[in-house]
């Protein structure tokens, strides 16, 4: 037998007379409330949109332009 393969134990036992909408109901609740496994890995914001550049002025060309980006 390979892993996948493997018989898996009961994770709970159920004492006591149960009716199948019981184990349901109980069934329901514990898959619910497990993970499901690993997170996804938060992916990289894309910066193509990013509309903070739309804030800057664009800086001029030529003598004492730098000085005039400040006056505005």
């Amino acid at each position: 037998m390979t892993g996948a393969d493997e018989p898996v134990t009961p994770a709970i036992r159920i004492a006591g007379p149960a009716s199948a909408e019981d184990v349901a109901a109980i069934v329901a609740v514990l898959a619910a409330a497990g993970g499901g496994g690993d997170p996804e890995p938060p992916s990289a914001a894309s910066t193509w949109a990013d509309h903070r550049a739309a804030h800057r002025r664009p800086v001029g060309h030529g003598p004492g332009a730098w000085q005039s980006t400040f006056r505005r």
